[in-house]
Protein backbone atom coordinates (compact mmCIF):
# COMPACT_ATOMS: atom_id res chain seq x y z
CA UNK A 1 0.00 0.00 0.00
CA UNK A 2 2.66 2.67 1.04
CA UNK A 3 6.23 2.99 -0.18
CA UNK A 4 9.06 3.96 1.56
CA UNK A 5 10.46 6.84 -0.25
CA UNK A 6 14.14 7.50 -0.56
CA UNK A 7 15.67 10.38 0.80
CA UNK A 8 19.11 9.54 0.37
CA UNK A 9 20.10 12.79 -1.55
CA UNK A 10 20.23 14.49 2.04
CA UNK A 11 22.98 12.57 3.12
CA UNK A 12 26.04 14.86 3.16
CA UNK A 13 23.48 17.88 4.81
CA UNK A 14 25.70 19.90 7.09
CA UNK A 15 24.65 19.59 10.33
CA UNK A 16 23.80 15.96 10.38
CA UNK A 17 26.42 13.02 10.44
CA UNK A 18 25.24 10.65 7.69
CA UNK A 19 24.87 8.18 10.84
CA UNK A 20 22.30 9.97 11.94
CA UNK A 21 20.33 10.43 9.03
CA UNK A 22 20.40 6.81 8.00
CA UNK A 23 19.06 5.63 11.57
CA UNK A 24 16.55 7.99 10.64
CA UNK A 25 15.37 6.41 7.23
CA UNK A 26 15.73 2.92 8.57
CA UNK A 27 12.96 4.23 11.45
CA UNK A 28 11.23 5.37 8.56
CA UNK A 29 11.39 2.52 6.74
CA UNK A 30 10.02 0.61 9.82
CA UNK A 31 7.27 2.88 10.07
CA UNK A 32 6.31 2.28 6.11
CA UNK A 33 6.61 -1.95 6.93
CA UNK A 34 4.40 -1.86 9.73
CA UNK A 35 1.67 0.47 8.56
CA UNK A 36 1.21 -1.64 5.67
CA UNK A 37 0.91 -4.85 7.90
CA UNK A 38 -1.25 -3.51 10.33
CA UNK A 39 -3.49 -2.24 7.50
CA UNK A 40 -3.77 -6.10 6.17
CA UNK A 41 -4.48 -7.36 9.77
CA UNK A 42 -7.15 -5.02 10.15
CA UNK A 43 -8.59 -5.66 6.51
CA UNK A 44 -10.08 -9.14 8.14
CA UNK A 45 -10.23 -7.46 12.25
CA UNK A 46 -13.96 -7.20 13.53
CA UNK A 47 -14.66 -3.47 14.27
CA UNK A 48 -15.68 -2.76 17.91
CA UNK A 49 -13.56 -5.96 19.22
CA UNK A 50 -10.65 -4.93 21.65
CA UNK A 51 -8.43 -6.24 19.20
CA UNK A 52 -9.81 -4.48 16.07
CA UNK A 53 -8.85 -0.79 18.20
CA UNK A 54 -5.63 -1.69 19.34
CA UNK A 55 -4.66 -2.08 15.59
CA UNK A 56 -6.43 1.32 14.81
CA UNK A 57 -4.28 2.29 17.40
CA UNK A 58 -1.10 0.89 16.10
CA UNK A 59 -1.84 2.12 12.88
CA UNK A 60 -2.25 5.38 13.74
CA UNK A 61 1.42 5.24 15.79
CA UNK A 62 2.96 3.90 12.80
CA UNK A 63 1.36 5.92 9.92
CA UNK A 64 1.85 9.02 12.15
CA UNK A 65 5.37 7.89 12.49
CA UNK A 66 5.47 7.22 8.66
CA UNK A 67 3.81 10.80 7.92
CA UNK A 68 6.35 12.95 10.00
CA UNK A 69 9.41 11.46 8.97
CA UNK A 70 8.42 11.97 5.16
CA UNK A 71 7.18 15.84 6.07
CA UNK A 72 10.69 16.79 7.91
CA UNK A 73 12.89 15.05 5.30
CA UNK A 74 10.71 16.04 2.52
CA UNK A 75 11.24 19.67 3.61
CA UNK A 76 14.80 19.09 4.21
CA UNK A 77 17.33 19.62 1.27
CA UNK A 78 20.98 19.40 1.26
CA UNK A 79 22.31 22.89 0.83
CA UNK A 80 19.79 24.22 1.62
CA UNK A 81 19.58 28.22 2.17
CA UNK A 82 18.16 29.90 5.36
CA UNK A 83 15.01 31.53 5.37
CA UNK A 84 14.56 34.37 3.03
CA UNK A 85 14.56 37.75 4.20
CA UNK A 86 10.98 39.04 3.71
CA UNK A 87 9.20 35.85 2.85
CA UNK A 88 5.93 34.78 3.91
CA UNK A 89 7.01 32.70 6.11
CA UNK A 90 9.30 35.22 8.41
CA UNK A 91 6.38 37.86 7.92
CA UNK A 92 3.78 35.68 10.06
CA UNK A 93 7.10 34.61 12.20
CA UNK A 94 7.91 38.02 13.23
CA UNK A 95 4.41 39.27 13.92
CA UNK A 96 3.63 36.41 16.25
CA UNK A 97 7.10 36.47 18.26
CA UNK A 98 8.52 39.82 16.83
CA UNK A 99 11.37 38.71 15.62
CA UNK A 100 12.87 35.42 14.14
CA UNK A 101 15.54 35.37 16.99
CA UNK A 102 12.59 34.75 19.16
CA UNK A 103 10.87 32.58 17.20
CA UNK A 104 14.22 30.30 16.81
CA UNK A 105 14.77 30.82 21.06
CA UNK A 106 11.46 29.06 21.57
CA UNK A 107 11.99 26.28 18.53
CA UNK A 108 15.32 25.40 19.52
CA UNK A 109 14.12 25.76 23.32
CA UNK A 110 11.55 22.71 22.89
CA UNK A 111 13.32 21.22 20.61
CA UNK A 112 16.29 20.43 23.36
CA UNK A 113 13.47 19.41 26.43
CA UNK A 114 14.01 15.83 27.71
CA UNK A 115 11.77 13.61 25.84
CA UNK A 116 11.36 11.35 22.79
CA UNK A 117 9.44 13.56 20.03
CA UNK A 118 8.94 16.31 17.78
CA UNK A 119 9.30 20.55 17.69
CA UNK A 120 7.39 21.73 15.15
CA UNK A 121 5.94 24.73 13.44
CA UNK A 122 2.39 24.26 13.30
CA UNK A 123 -0.59 26.55 11.12
CA UNK A 124 -3.74 26.94 12.96
CA UNK A 125 -5.71 27.78 9.46
CA UNK A 126 -8.77 28.85 11.09
CA UNK A 127 -6.89 31.21 13.06
CA UNK A 128 -4.14 31.91 10.53
CA UNK A 129 -1.62 31.56 13.26
CA UNK A 130 1.29 29.83 13.66
CA UNK A 131 3.12 28.15 16.79
CA UNK A 132 5.48 26.38 18.15
CA UNK A 133 4.14 22.53 19.25
CA UNK A 134 5.79 19.49 21.21
CA UNK A 135 4.45 16.29 19.62
CA UNK A 136 5.22 13.74 22.52
CA UNK A 137 6.80 10.74 20.23
CA UNK A 138 3.95 10.88 17.59
CA UNK A 139 0.68 10.07 19.36
CA UNK A 140 -1.37 13.34 18.39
Amino acid sequence: MYEAKNFEQLLGTEGFSDVLLRNHFTLYEGYVSNTNKVHEFLKTAEVGTPAYNELKRRFGWDWNGMRLHELYFGNMKNGGVALTAGSELQKVIEYVWGSFENWQKEFIGIGTMRGIGWVVLASHPVKKMVFNTWVNEHNE
